[in-house]
C-alpha cells in the first residue's frame, strides 16, 4: 500500500507536518536554495522517499555526496545527535538508519556502469544544441541524417558521424540539388566541433550498446525502487555535454513510455540537479521542447524535479507546471537579487501566520518553505519547514564498498563491453575502397585500349607474371623474377627490330632529353 512521503515538520505543531502527496508526485517539482542550504539533504531524503513506496529514481550526483544513499547511517556519525533531536521534535518516530537499493552509472565508466546512447537517438536537435551550431550549421547537420536515413547508414558513434559529414562534403553540388546549398565552410565547422565534443570525453557517451530505459525502472525484491546514482562530478567540467545528455534521457522516457493517466504512484521520478546548465544561453526551440516534455511526459506517470540554486533560473512557462515546492533560503544582496526574492515569493499561496518571503530569506540550513499539491491538485498553503533527517549515510561512501556494489549490481556486464557493429563508417569506407579499385581498373584498361600491341602484350605478361609470383620464400621469387625478365627480354627485343618498336624508343628518349 503507497504512503504519502514525510518531509519535514513545524516542530510541536503536528498540523504543519508537510507530506508529498505520492498521487501528485508526476506533476513534477522544484528545490531550489542557495548553496549550502540544505539541497542536497532534502534531494537526498526525497530519493529515499520515493524508493521506499517502490518509485525507481534517477539523479545525478553532482558533488559527489549522494552515493551514501547506498549505505545506512550510523550511530557513530557526528551528526547523529543532532539527526536524532530533529526526528524528536518534527514527530519523525519511526525515523532509523537504513540503506536502499542504488545502481551507479557513469559516462566514462570509471564510478558506475557505463551508460551510452547512440549518436541517432539523439537527433540533430539536441547535437546541435550541444555543438552550438548556427542555423546553417544546424540545417546541414539535418541533411547527413536524412542521408542516413535514405541510404540505410546505422550512426552509432562520433566516427560515423564524423565519415558522414567527410561525404556530405565530397557530395555537396549533388545534394545542393535536392536539399539546398551544403557549405564546406560549415561542414568543416562541424567537424572542428566535434573533435572539441570528442576531447571532452563525449565518445564514450556514443556508442553501443545503448542504455536500455527498463534498466532503470526496477524494483528490488523487498519491492523498493532503485535509486540511479550518475556519477556528475566529472562531467559538470563539460556542463553542455551533461545538460544535453540528461535532456535526452527526459525525451526517450517521453517517447518511449506509453500514456498511463493518472497513476496511484509514478513509474520514475527524474531529478535535473542544476538545472540552470540546461537553459543557460538555450535557443528557444531548446525551451520550447523542454515545455513540451515537462508539460506531457506526466501522463507517461514520470515525475521531473528541477534541482537549482534560484527559481528564476527555470523559464517561467516550465516553472508554472512545478506543483511540488521546496524553497530553501535565497539570500538577497543586490537589487536583481531582492527582485528574485519578491518573484519567488509571490509564486506561493499565502500563509496568514507569516510573510513568505520574510520567511524564504530567514530560513536556516535544513529549513524551507514547502508547498505541496494537496487533493484535486490545489497547493497547499506555504508552510516553514524543519526537513527531516536523512535515514541513509550523510556523504559519499567509501570506493571500496562502491566497486563491490557495482560488482553484485544486475547490471555488471551488461554494458560494460563497447560494441563496435559495422555502421557508417565501416560501409562509407567500404564503398570508398570499391570506388578506388574500380578507377584504377578502369584507368589500367584505358591504358591498354590506347597502347600499341606490344605495351599491351608487355603489361598483360607483367600482371600476370605478378599474379604467379610466389610467397613462399625469397629464393623462389629471385628464380621466378629472372624466368619472368628472361621472357620479357626476348618479347621486347623481337619488337624492338620492328618499325613500331623504333617508335617506342624515339618517343621514350625524346621525351627523357625533353624533359631535361
Amino acid at each position: 500500500m503507497t504512503q504519502d512521503i514525510f518531509l519535514g515538520g513545524g516542530g510541536e505543531d503536528r498540523a504543519t507536518r508537510q507530506y508529498l502527496n505520492i498521487g501528485y508526485a508526476n506533476r513534477h517539482g522544484l528545490v531550489a536554495g542557495a548553496t549550502g542550504t540544505g539541497k542536497t539533504v532534502t534531494l537526498q531524503i526525497l530519493a529515499e522517499g520515493f524508493s521506499a513506496q517502490g518509485v525507481p529514481v534517477f539523479l545525478s550526483d553532482v558533488k559527489g555526496d549522494l552515493s551514501g544513499l547506498a549505505n545506512a547511517g550510523s550511530p557513530d556519525h557526528k551528526l547523529h545527535a543532532a539527526f536524532t533531536e530533529r526526528a524528536e521534535k518534527i514527530g519523525f518516530s519511526e525515523y532509523a538508519y537504513t540503506a536502499f537499493p542504488v545502481t551507479f552509472w557513469d559516462m566514462f565508466g570509471q564510478q558506475g556502469h557505463p551508460v551510452r546512447t547512440t549518436v541517432s537517438e539523439m537527433g540533430p536537435l539536441l547535437l546541435a544544441q550541444l555543438l552550438g551550431l548556427s542555423e546553417a550549421q544546424e540545417g546541414i547537420l539535418n541533411i547527413a541524417f536524412r542521408v542516413a536515413d535514405e541510404d540505410g547508414l546505422a550512426l552509432l558513434d562520433l566516427k560515423d558521424l564524423q565519415s558522414l559529414l567527410v561525404w556530405v562534403g565530397e557530395n555537396a553540388s549533388t545534394l545542393a540539388l535536392r536539399y539546398g546549398n551544403v557549405s564546406a565552410a560549415s561542414v568543416g565547422t562541424i567537424q572542428r566541433r566535434l573533435l572539441v565534443l570528442e576531447n571532452q570525453g563525449a565518445a564514450d557517451l556514443f556508442g553501443e550498446p545503448a542504455l536500455e530505459l527498463s534498466d532503470l525502472m526496477r524494483c528490488d525484491t523487498d519491492g523498493r525502487g532503485f535509486i540511479n546514482i550518475l556519477a556528475a562530478d566529472k562531467l559538470m567540467s563539460s556542463p553542455k555535454l551533461y545538460a544535453t545528455f540528461l535532456l535526452w534521457l527526459l525525451s526517450e522516457l517521453f517517447e518511449e513510455l506509453p500514456e498511463v493517466g493518472d497513476p496511484e504512484k509514478p513509474k520514475l521520478v527524474f531529478f535535473f540537479d542544476e538545472a540552470h546548465l540546461l537553459f543557460d544561453d538555450a535557443p528557444k526551440a531548446l525551451v520550447d521542447k523542454v515545455e513540451q516534455v515537462a508539460r506531457l511526459i506526466r501522463s507517461k506517470g514520470v515525475g521531473v524535479y528541477f534541482v537549482t540554486q534560484n527559481p528564476a533560473d527555470v523559464p517561467e512557462d516550465i516553472l508554472g507546471q512545478l506543483g511540488n515546492r521546496v524553497q530553501h533560503a535565497l539570500r538577497a544582496f543586490t537589487a536583481k537579487d531582492r527582485k528574485n526574492l519578491r518573484l519567488a515569493a509571490e509564486t506561493y499561496r499565502e500563509n496568514p501566520r507569516f510573510e513568505t518571503e520574510d520567511a524564504i530569506r530567514e530560513v536556516g540550513v535544513g529549513e524551507a518553505v514547502t508547498s505541496m499539491l494537496q487533493k484535486k491538485g490545489v497547493p497547499g498553503v506555504v508552510e516553514r519547514t524543519l526537513i527531516r533527517p536523512p535515514s541513509s549515510q550523510l556523504g559519499p561512501i567509501d570506493p571500496v564498498l562502491r566497486t563491490s556494489l557495482m560488482a553484485h549490481s544486475a547490471m555488471s556486464g551488461k554494458y560494460d563491453q563497447r560494441l563496435d557493429r559495422e555502421s557508417a563508417f565501416e560501409i562509407l569506407a567500404k564503398r570508398a575502397d570499391d570506388a578506388a579499385k574500380a578507377a584504377a581498373e578502369a584507368e589500367t584498361k584505358a591504358e591498354d585500349d590506347a597502347a600499341p600491341p606490344a605495351l599491351r602484350e608487355f603489361n598483360a605478361a607483367r600482371r600476370y607474371a605478378g599474379k604467379g609470383v610466389s610467397r613462399s620464400t625469397s629464393r623462389s621469387r629471385s628464380q621466378q623474377d629472372e624466368g619472368f625478365g628472361g621472357a620479357l627480354a626476348k618479347i621486347v627485343i623481337t619488337e624492338l627490330k620492328g618499325t613500331t618498336g623504333r617508335r617506342i624508343v624515339r618517343g621514350i628518349l625524346g621525351g627523357l632529353f625533353k624533359g631535361r
